[in-house]
């Protein structure tokens, strides 16, 4: 029982000793061009949006870091795997309809991937009304925002991570003093495990939300200029799909019911018409 013990220390200081190794490696394996191996798998994480009620929410992403250990009070053994050596701003409410940021590309040694971090910067800000503020963030939420993945990579294998942001619940008013504070919060799913809902809304030309209710969560995007939605991450199931346009826009909320979701896929549910109220 002492050897394996001695064994079971080992082991992740030699995977945590390899996905270094890689990280530090020249940009080939960044690029996204280089196939997994038989000793390796291929991991892209992209950032989405769930919707919020502004003209823009500009997030400046500095890191994407990972970890074998799960253990959420350890802070040991992070590697960077970001896709950029600079810090990127996005718009993160552009990041609808199917959008997405892809933010890492690498390869690395196959085997279990604990957690995830998302590092912000400082240059964040949200736009309400045309009026642009700053978003205070808390030195604890630009050190890293650890989510729990428990993924093992198996040898060979790509894999497609997705890091939700919602931004209805990550921006907070400080009472009446004007200023606005950025406490991210965010989930992670894997794309290729999880299904989605897609389509089209008519006419355009003002916002519309789509969600669905899983269990007490709901779950929501954007349509883009063109009409188009994508609700990403759902369970299988059988869901009623929510469309909810601006107020301003005089239209009516519709739902499509019984929309059946399978893991893996995505369900079209077509082009859907709106109901003007004047």
């Amino acid at each position: 029982m002492k050897n394996i013990k001695g064994y079971m220390f080992i082991v992740p200081v030699i995977i945590l000793s390899l996905l270094c190794f890689i990280a530090c490696d020249n940009t080939d394996s960044m690029s996204g061009n280089t196939p997994p191996t038989s000793q390796t798998s291929k991991l892209a994480i992209r950032l989405i949006d769930s919707p919020g009620d502004y003209d823009e929410v500009n997030l400046e992403v500095v890191d994407i870091l990972i970890r074998s250990n799960s253990n959420m009070d350890d802070d040991q053994g992070w590697v960077s795997i970001g896709l950029h050596h600079e810090p990127i701003q996005y718009n993160i409410l552009s990041l609808t309809g199917g959008a997405n940021a892809l933010i890492a590309d690498t390869l690395l040694p196959s085997g279990e991937i604990g957690q995830i971090r998302l590092v912000l910067g400082d240059n964040n800000n949200v736009v309400i009304d045309g009026v642009t503020h700053h978003l205070n963030t808390p030195s604890a939420q630009q050190s890293g925002l650890k989510l729990a993945l428990n993924q093992t990579l198996k040898p060979g294998l790509s894999y497609d991570f997705t890091l939700d942001f919602d931004a209805d619940k990550s921006i907070v008013k400080a009472g009446n003093s004007g200023n606005y504070n950025l406490h991210p919060v965010l989930r992670v799913f894997a794309t290729v495990s999880l299904g989605k809902i897609k389509g089209m809304i008519t006419p355009t030309g003002f916002q519309v939300k789509a969600s669905v209710m899983v269990g007490d969560t709901e779950i929501s995007s954007f349509t883009n200029e063109m009409g188009a939605f994508e609700i990403s991450g759902l369970p299988a199931g059988t869901y009623i799909v929510k469309l909810t346009p601006d107020p301003k826009a005089n239209y009516a909320e519709a739902t499509v019911p019984n929309v059946i979701v399978t893991d893996g896929t995505t369900t079209d549910v077509g082009n859907i018409l709106l109901v003007s109220t004047q």
